[in-house]
């Protein structure tokens, strides 16, 4: 019988910086753009974050469709503004022919929907959320899994200041894990803002949140991840919120991840420094004996996740 082959899946990198934008020589390859990732599958246009890169995005789509409307989901994993501060300039959303629906979980303090819109009043912007011509729909979620189109949606917390998520986007073509902002769990047996645990707590919390972590991701095709710092540089940021380069490794070598792609790239490391990170993370792989294609993130890059055959 002849086979049945699904379409490809892309995914387009356009902010791969973590923290704050920094464009210029020193990050033209990786990207000075922060948090912002386009997929497509299943007939379904999916953007993960809304950091600067959501600008480039913008400007892309529209000399793509022209007079077609676009019709995109965009998933915010968290508020802080290197995840969010792009969507202002994000033309598709001020065209009354596109429909744009945001989805995200309320913040601490505040709901999605203020997450989205304050940034957008007197005096921070000129031009209200409400007042954009493109049809937009902001949804908060409740539950963590939901489905956009035929593709399923599985979300999970993460350990990064405030409530922030994780996702991981199941596709005909195989599965994408995004998790731009992650501590490891280790971090509860440092010191934990608050934590009022007993250290044999702590340590049970933390390799709890482990575990979960590495069910949630395990067998993941792509799993683009934080790993912002050098091991160095992490022992002089631990509770920010954020990866080491081992620790990253450790956790798609325990998920069983085909291939990670270091992400969220610190705004003080220019493309000699990312190159140097890359290459101690392959080697970490290779010492480990197991198998998992390592590479960085860079804005401009895409990815095809090659559809798996069926018979029919």
């Amino acid at each position: 019988m002849p086979s049945v082959v699904a379409s490809p899946v892309r995914i387009k990198f356009w902010g791969t910086r973590g923290s704050i934008a920094v464009p210029g020589s020193g990050t033209f390859r990786f990207g000075g753009n922060t948090t912002c990732v386009e997929v497509r599958a299943d007939g379904e246009m999916i953007v993960l974050d809304a950091g600067s890169g959501i600008r480039p995005l913008g400007v892309a789509l529209q000399k793509e469709f022209q007079a077609r409307s676009i019709n995109l989901s965009v998933l915010i994993t968290h508020a802080h503004w290197d995840h969010i501060q792009g969507f202002p300039f994000f033309k598709p959303a001020y065209d009354p022919n596109n429909q744009i629906r945001i989805f995200g979980f309320d913040g601490a303090g505040a709901t999605f929907r203020e997450i989205m819109t304050e940034p957008m009043r007197s005096p921070f912007f000129p031009i209200a959320m409400r007042e954009l011509s493109g049809k937009i729909d902001i949804s908060r979620l409740s539950e963590m899994t939901f489905s956009l189109g035929k593709v399923q949606v599985h979300a999970i917390f993460v350990n990064h200041p405030g409530v922030c998520a994780g996702y991981r986007l199941f596709t005909s073509a195989g599965s994408i894990a995004f998790l731009p902002d992650h501590e490891p769990y280790e971090f509860f047996l440092h010191s934990a803002r608050g934590n009022k645990m007993s250290p044999e707590q702590s340590k049970k919390t933390a390799a709890d949140g482990h575990e979960a972590l590495v069910q949630f991701l395990h067998g993941s095709d792509i799993l683009i991840l934080d790993a912002q710092y050098t091991d160095e540089e992490y022992q002089r940021h631990i509770g920010w919120g954020h990866s080491s380069i081992s620790s990253a490794v450790a956790l798609a070598l325990d998920a069983e991840v085909h291939k990670l792609l270091l992400f969220h790239h610190d705004p003080g490391h220019d493309d000699q420094i990312v190159d140097e990170m890359l290459e101690s993370a392959r080697a970490l792989v290779a010492k480990s004996g197991k198998l998992l294609e390592v590479e960085a993130a860079q804005e401009g890059a895409e990815i095809l996740l090659e559809a798996k055959v069926a018979v029919a």
